[in-house]
This record gives C-alpha cells, sequence and structure tokens, in this order.
C-alpha cells in the first residue's frame, strides 16, 4: 500500500529539492507518496517559479519569521535550510547576526510542525560555520532535543548529477524514527561513468543566434503582480550582448582552456598583471567530463568555467538548469539574472530525488 506522506519546503527557492522529492512518486520500488502542503520562500520570482510548477494554493512568498504559528501545519517531512552566504565572520559568534535569527526560526518552525524528518542542503563550508553551531546546539539542548542530526558531504556527481558539486547534507530524525542508511550515490567510485556535459546537453542545440538574447514576453500573475513567465527550460536557451572584445577573448580560448590562452594583447591590466589565480576563469567546460558547480553567475564567463565547450559562448540558463537536472519543461519566472541566481542556488533534482528515496523508504 503506498503510503502519503505531507511535505514542507522551507526556503523553497525555485523548488529543486520538491522537484526531486515529487519525482519519487513516479519509482515503484518505494511505495510513498509525496504531497506538498506548505512552501515558504521570501524572494517574489523564485516563489512565483515555485507557484509555476506547483500550484499557487500551497506557496507563501514571505519571510519564515512572518509565518504565523496558525499557518503552521504539521508534516511528515520537511526539506529545505536557511541560507549561509559568506562564512566572512567564523572566528566570531555573533548574537545579533541576521542569519542566526534565521536559523531560530527555522528551529521553531521544526518544533511546530514536528517531523518525522527534514532535510537541509547548504554550501559544504557550512558545517564550519557558526549557523551549524548553532543547530547543534539546538538539538543538544534546545527546542529540537527530540531529533538526532546525520551530516554529510555530498558530491552531486556520484547522483548521476552532470556537474561536481559538493554539498553539505544534513538529515536530521525524529528519535522515534528509524536512522537513514548513509546516502550512497550508485555512481559513487566510479568516475568514469559521471554523467558528462556532453550527455546532459544533447537535447539541445549547441548553436544559438546570436540575436536569441531576450526572454519571450509572456506574464505570469503570482501574489497581486505580474513577473515576468512562466517560461519552460527550453525557452531559456538564450545568448547575451557582448562586446566585440569579449568575442574575441572567448574565441582565444581553446577545448578545456581558461584566460590563460588569451593572448596578452586582448587581456584587461588586472588579468595582464596578475598571472596566478584560478585556472577556472574565462575556461571552457570539458565535453566529456562533469560541469563544474553551477553558481548563480554562471552567465559571465569571468565568474568560472561557464564557456560553451565547443560554441563561442557563456553557456544559456536552459543548458545551466540541465546541468542542474532540471527537466526542459520546468517552468522559470523572472528577470535573466533572477532566473539565474533560482537555478544557482537551486539542489540538483537528481540529488534531491536520491534523498527524498532514501527517506520514503523509511515510511515503507
Amino acid at each position: 500500500m503506498t503510503r502519503r506522506l505531507c511535505l514542507v519546503d522551507l526556503f523553497a527557492g525555485c523548488g529543486g529539492l520538491t522537484r526531486g522529492f515529487l519525482d519519487v512518486n513516479l519509482d515503484p520500488d518505494v511505495p510513498v507518496e509525496y504531497h506538498v502542503i506548505a512552501a515558504v520562500e521570501a524572494d517574489r520570482t523564485a516563489a512565483a517559479t515555485y507557484a509555476a510548477n506547483f500550484g499557487r494554493d500551497h506557496v507563501y512568498p514571505i519571510k519564515i519569521e512572518d509565518w504565523h504559528s496558525d499557518e503552521i501545519p504539521s508534516a511528515d517531512v520537511v526539506i529545505g535550510g536557511p541560507p549561509c552566504q559568506g562564512f566572512s565572520n567564523l572566528g566570531r559568534r555573533d548574537p545579533n547576526d541576521p542569519r542566526n535569527v534565521l536559523w531560530r526560526e527555522y528551529a521553531r518552525t521544526l518544533e511546530r510542525i514536528r517531523p518525522g524528518y527534514f532535510v537541509i542542503e547548504n554550501v559544504a563550508a557550512f558545517f564550519r560555520s557558526p549557523q551549524w553551531d548553532l543547530l547543534q546546539a539546538e538539538v543538544e539542548n534546545g527546542k529540537l532535543g527530540e531529533y538526532r542530526l546525520q551530516p554529510y558531504v555530498l558530491n552531486a556527481a556520484e547522483f548521476g548529477v552532470p556537474q561536481v558539486r559538493k554539498r553539505a547534507v544534513v538529515i536530521g530524525r525524529h528519535r522515534d524514527m528509524p536512522p537513514v542508511p548513509d546516502p550512497v550515490g550508485e555512481l559513487a567510485g566510479r568516475p568514469d561513468l559521471w554523467v558528462t556535459v556532453s550527455e546532459a546537453l544533447a537535447d539541445l542545440p549547441a548553436f544559438v543566434p546570436p540575436d536569441a538574447i531576450e526572454l519571450p514576453g509572456d506574464r505570469f500573475e503570482f501574489d497581486g503582480t505580474e513577473i515576468p513567465g512562466a517560461f519552460k527550460t527550453s525557452q531559456l536557451h538564450l545568448t547575451r550582448t557582448m562586446t566585440d572584445i569579449s568575442r574575441r577573448r572567448i574565441a582565444a580560448v581553446p577545448r578545456g582552456g581558461n584566460r590563460f590562452d588569451i593572448p596578452s594583447n586582448l587581456l584587461p591590466n588586472c588579468w595582464r598583471n596578475h598571472k596566478t589565480g584560478s585556472m577556472d576563469v574565462m575556461g571552457r567546460l570539458h565535453a566529456d567530463r562533469p560541469s563544474v558547480t553551477i553558481r548563480t553567475e554562471f552567465h559571465k564567463p569571468e565568474k568560472g568555467r561557464y564557456l560553451h565547450p565547443t560554441e563561442n559562448r557563456p553557456i544559456t540558463h536552459a543548458e545551466a538548469a540541465l546541468l542542474q537536472t532540471f527537466p526542459l519543461d520546468f517552468q522559470w519566472c523572472g528577470s535573466k539574472v533572477s532566473i539565474a541566481r533560482q537555478i544557482g542556488n537551486a539542489v540538483p533534482v537528481r540529488l534531491a530525488r536520491a534523498l527524498g528515496s532514501a527517506i520514503g523508504r523509511m515510511y515503507a
């Protein structure tokens, strides 16, 4: 018999975690059916993207601290964790740090929902942050004393994601629930089988017309305002406006190359005088390997190894979404910059599905 599990997504973003958990419903070997009953996301465009894909009735486009206790439902599983950008103050324990407020609110919300399990995904440096210390303190002596934590650093490539993306994942379980087996990807220890960039992008044409720059004119009504969208992933196969010097620099980068391959006369002074540094800046993705980590500014080649393997352009939003394992029919709302931020901040769908499957089996 299939068991219905109620799901709440906090700090939901565009819904990468939700998409992965709902995909578990398609697996006949995991006899559970996840149903989203609430999603909280303060960024209006990300919340609109979430609503476009999963329905708007249960989306709260508000800050978690504004989510009133009478609106917070009970649920079996809670997914999503507060952002921890920066980590610039690792040596300090500032009780007034606004990020700590988010984590206290997160603990308060978990206490109210009392799920059997919760999942947090964050950057790997999370385990060296004050916020990790705060979460552990809440488990040892605070609001989350009924929970036990299972912390991991997982590489998304080992779970079939065409991207080397190492992330902190914390599975919290209520003390009455069984431990989740350590999540091990089906491709762990087999880098020769990792999904490559060329395999991931096979459904998109490599060539993008140079005038394919602007988003379509569609509008999506959400929370009383109109937002650009909703656009399918396949509609985001767009390039960007580039200067002549940018085009010449990109054309000078060979397959697998980077900024160190660009002739000196094409380099800006800051690069010409800086002979060391990242090998990924202005780098081309390797077609026969997984991508580097997709971040929020993947559309800017000066930010990393984000040039197309063979074309003289950065990867498109559609390509970045595929490297994050979003399907071609996933829908997006917002400006190009906003959508890029949503894509880069998302949990890869395929990794999320693996986590949802592992937890779902605990209810079987």
